[in-house]
């Protein structure tokens, strides 16, 4: 009886040690950093390439993926050479990526001159839209003639161009006989003609019998169209599209906004774009969802839907948000807006006000938001809560200074994607489907190493300070994608790219809980490429030599649900009594090689 009694007490105290937490200071009981929610973009779905090899003109292309590293999705500017398109989408795939972000294209409002030619910020003659005439008559104009014609009360209040090199099908059209297609050489021009008020007529009969204001949508496209070229790559490679929506005219007076006076015209082009979308690709299993371009700063904004000071630019995202859900129902929206923590900048953010941004982005009907980490511009840091007294990165200083991560931070990418993660599940408990990505940047503050001439301030960085941003918000999110392919990932030599393919199994670790197993204490931790074999080490301060542990085993529990693909969990016996109380322990993993990960832990026990 004695011996079951004290069984009986080993078993109790063993249960009660896999309920206690390991955390960072002020961190929240670790969730599974993902939405309850599953989405036809989500890693729930993981596309499956067509075949495992083919050859077109372009060569031959191998659909196998093996370096298949934790981030799985890229950002990528199309180019003219659709050759490169296939080996951006090929080498992509190659290193894990199921998901490709396309960069889009903003409508803007323009003068005309004298002879209703377009104009540009200079007010010049823009080339871009010189060549569209019909009958030896500008474009615009003679969309205006044609709307006097049928009704003299008609007027063109303003013109608005907009470039692409998708090409578009009848479905763009609610009007044929003053809405049209133009070609001029390889360029296609399409003819759009919109009430000024916002609304749309389904055909025609209000242009003859209602003189009204009109707005003029020109479109600047092309021949062959790259969404369809790039769908089929998605097909072809087991990879998601997201196209960009149109981007919201800037205000004016201050850039970072939407201009409200165009959201009217944004809206209708969104809409007429999204009903030719639904006739040709609605059943694409590719298209993975839109992108929302109009970049802006998280932080405390307000969007209720019907308040006239909701956020100007929040106003335009619903707007456009409700027309995709209309025309495209199922096709998620994603956005990426940025961080700053920069204490020293009156508009910078605390973590909780940018989770408060994160419930009003939520409202407008977005289903993926997926913040820039901002730590490739310099905007955040990656430290622990115990490294807040030391010296930022050296390579931040160009941004913040020489100083400590405190004096430059209100807190570092994990503080802020801790309470974005919660913001989503109180989001997601009031009945809206939203997930929480995480936007890593390829690129380091620095004016030198550039990739490209539009980089500007943005040099390469390498896959070790990749994979600590990995590990920083890897325990909140369910998928990590990156801004972006070309061109961070693919300048220098080695490239980021062949950096990633040569390392991509390096262990990733981004969480550790006190787990015990039977009647062992130990420790769960999750990440990345943790096999049997791994080791294991321990240490504290104070301690007489750390502690090195084998890997006991790989992923003998069930994890939570929607965690990042590739994602698994490791188990180590370790006794926690030996670990003074309130202190920081510092877990490093290893992989059997030897090469251990970028960034160890830093948890402490909570009881």
């Amino acid at each position: 009886m004695r011996w079951l009694i004290a069984f009986l007490g080993v078993a109790i105290i063993a249960a009660v040690a896999a309920v206690v937490l390991v955390v960072p200071i002020g961190e929240s009981t670790p969730s599974s950093g993902s939405s309850p929610v599953a989405s036809p973009s989500g890693s729930a779905a993981v596309p499956v390439p067509k075949s495992t090899e083919f050859t077109d003109p372009c060569g031959t292309f191998d659909t196998a993926m093996p370096s298949p590293y934790a981030v799985t999705g890229y950002w990528l500017i199309p180019t003219t050479d659709h050759c490169t398109w296939r080996r951006q989408f090929g080498a992509i795939h190659r290193v894990g990526g199921d998901t490709v972000i396309r960069i889009g294209w903003g409508l803007q409002a323009r003068p005309l001159d004298s002879e209703g030619r377009i104009l540009d910020s200079e007010r010049n003659v823009d080339p871009r839209y010189e060549p569209c005439q019909e009958n030896g008559v500008p474009c615009a104009a003679a969309a205006e003639n044609d709307l006097k014609a049928a009704n003299p009360g008609n007027r063109v209040s303003w013109t608005f161009v907009y470039r692409t090199d998708e090409a578009f099908g009848p479905g763009l059209f609610r009007c044929p006989e003053f809405e049209r297609k133009i070609t001029v050489g390889r360029t296609v021009f399409y003819r759009i003609v919109a009430p000024d008020d916002g609304s749309d007529d389904a055909g025609c009969e209000n242009i003859r019998n209602r003189g009204r204001g009109y707005h003029v949508i020109l479109i600047a496209g092309a021949r062959d169209d790259s969404l369809t070229e790039l769908l089929d790559l998605g097909d072809q490679f087991g990879v998601k599209v997201f196209p960009a929506l149109p981007l919201a005219p800037r205000d004016p007076a201050q850039k970072t906004r939407a201009s409200k006076k165009g959201t009217d015209t944004l809206t209708t082009l969104t809409r007429r774009i999204m009903q030719d979308y639904g006739d040709r690709f609605r059943d694409r299993a590719s298209l993975g969802g839109f992108y929302q371009p109009f970049e802006l700063q998280m932080r405390d904004m307000k969007y209720t839907g019907n308040a006239e000071d909701d956020h100007p630019t929040l106003k335009v995202y619903a707007s456009q948000h409700e027309i995709v859900e209309q025309e495209m129902p199922g096709r998620p929206i994603l956005v990426s807006p940025y961080l700053d923590a920069r204490k020293r900048l009156p508009f910078s953010a605390t973590p909780k006000q940018v989770a408060r941004g994160f419930e009003a982005l939520a409202r407008t009907g977005v289903g993926i938001i997926a913040p820039q980490d901002s730590r490739g511009t310099g905007k955040v840091g990656l430290f622990w809560p115990d490294e807040r007294e030391e010296k930022v990165d050296e390579r931040l200083r160009p941004v913040v200074g020489e100083t400590t991560n405190d004096t430059a931070y209100h807190g570092s990418t994990r503080d802020y994607y801790r309470e974005m993660s919660v913001a989503r599940d109180k989001m997601v408990e009031q009945g809206f489907n939203v997930q929480l990505w995480a936007n890593v940047e390829a690129f380091e503050p620095s004016d030198q190493e550039f990739c490209a001439e539009r980089a500007g301030t943005r040099g390469r960085t390498d896959k070790e300070r990749l994979d600590r941003a990995v590990a920083m918000v890897g325990r909140y999110v369910s998928k990590v994608v990156s801004y972006m392919w070309s061109d961070f990932y693919t300048c220098g030599s080695p490239s980021l790219a062949d950096e990633i393919a040569r390392d991509w199994n390096r262990p990733i670790a981004v969480d550790a809980v006190r787990m015990g197993r039977d009647i062992q204490d130990g420790i769960e931790i999750r990440g990345y490429n943790m096999p049997m074999g791994s080791k294991v080490t321990i240490t504290w301060e104070g301690q007489d030599q750390p502690r090195v542990v084998d890997v006991a085993g790989v992923n003998l529990t069930t994890p939570p649900p929607n965690l990042p693909v590739r994602m698994e969990t490791a188990w180590i016996p370790f006794d926690w009594t030996q670990v003074p109380g309130d202190t920081w322990v510092r877990i490093s993993v290893a992989a059997p090689d030897g090469r251990a990960a970028a960034e160890p832990l830093h948890v402490r026990i909570q009881l």
